[in-house]
């Protein structure tokens, strides 16, 4: 079972519940204690806001607070030091809370790519086993739930257990169904500033040089980004730096995602892919970022010359969004989801 990777965590950084300090959201935080104090904790709660910005860390600070005797009165979300359910909960053993994420196909000897209705079915044993105590349950993200995973889950914040609180992490919440959106409170996590970033990438086990613009005030950005993806990204440019398609180019970057072995490829691909096309409709908008290199400005300058170019990339990235989680749900082959978005952005491109 250790072997099993989690698709919660980023490589081999620290898993979220493992990780003692949250950097840069302090109104976040802040507006969870308010809740507390007041007593007017909701039961659902909808953690929102970009990739790798700390909403996964929030989640599971959220989690140890209210699993560890809080004080009726709270200043932070710090849980009680010495607590006998910490190690339980960095463990997943602890019986007050539950974490849904996408689970291991032992058949397929891979991660599902979805979070099933089956995996929803298993908190009817952990309320059942655990009443009488304060519960949390972690879902991460609420973007993986497959529709009949998703009705489970509004039937349970339509009619919640006592003391029990649904955490619900999403990087794009307009996905999600408009009746769970409704049922939860919604806290909006911010892009981290650079000296929190930094913090953040350091606590994570990185040089704090690896906080770079290019990451955008995201944790997980700069990561990836520290592990290849900047080279990934910069090849993605310059594939669409000239009004022609390199298609070999194109062709090759599809191939090299094929098969299990492309599968990190295929990752860091796609999340290059969804750099250029938010910041390219940005650009559209504000004209390119003022610290990007000259290959990017002209890149951006060219394909986002206005800002109807800018709606339009914006229109082709939740497309090209949408079109990649589709055909990942349903066993695509990697290069064939690759090629479509180049295509799809080539298409785009010729238009302006």
């Amino acid at each position: 079972m250790n072997d099993i990777p989690e698709p919660d965590r980023h490589g081999d950084a620290p898993h979220p519940r493992m990780t003692e300090q949250l950097f840069g959201q302090k109104a976040a935080e802040a507006a969870f204690l308010q809740a507390w104090n007041t007593g007017r904790l909701h039961h659902g709660w909808l953690l929102t806001g970009a990739r790798g910005i700390g909403k996964a860390t929030l989640a599971w600070r959220i989690a140890r607070f209210l699993l560890t005797d809080p004080p009726v009165q709270a200043q932070t979300l710090d849980p009680t030091p010495g607590h006998p359910s910490l190690p339980r909960i960095r463990a997943l053993s602890d019986p007050g809370v539950m974490l849904l994420r996408r689970p291991w196909d032992e058949k397929a000897k891979k991660l599902k790519t979805q979070i099933t209705v089956d995996e929803v079915r298993r908190l009817g044993g952990f309320f059942g086993m655990s009443s009488g105590g304060r519960r949390v349950v972690i879902v991460d993200p609420a973007d993986d739930l497959n529709p009949s995973a998703a009705n489970a889950i509004l039937k349970l914040l339509e009619e919640p257990p006592a003391q029990a609180t649904l955490i619900l992490i999403s990087h794009q919440p307009a996905r999600l169904l408009p009746t769970i959106r409704s049922r939860c409170r919604v806290l909006r996590l911010a892009p981290l500033d650079l000296p929190a970033l930094e913090a953040a990438v350091e606590q994570a086990g990185r040089h704090a040089a690896a906080a770079n613009a290019l990451a955008e005030g995201s944790v997980g950005a700069a990561l990836e980004l520290a592990e290849g993806g900047a080279e990934t990204y910069e090849a993605l440019v310059g594939l669409f730096a000239k009004p022609v398609l390199d298609r070999a180019r194109a062709r090759a970057m599809a191939d090299a995602c094929a098969g299990k072995a492309g599968q990190a490829r295929l990752d860091a691909t796609l999340n290059a892919i969804e750099r250029l096309l938010h910041r390219t409709a940005r650009a559209g908008l504000l004209g390119p970022p003022a610290d990007a290199p000259d290959t990017e400005v002209r890149t951006l300058t060219r394909m986002a010359p206005h800002d109807a170019a800018a709606r339009a990339w914006a229109r082709v990235a939740q497309d090209v969004s949408d079109r990649a989680a589709h055909a990942r749900a349903v066993n695509v082959d990697p290069a064939a989801i690759v090629w479509d978005a180049l295509a799809r952005i080539d298409a785009q491109a010729r238009k302006l």
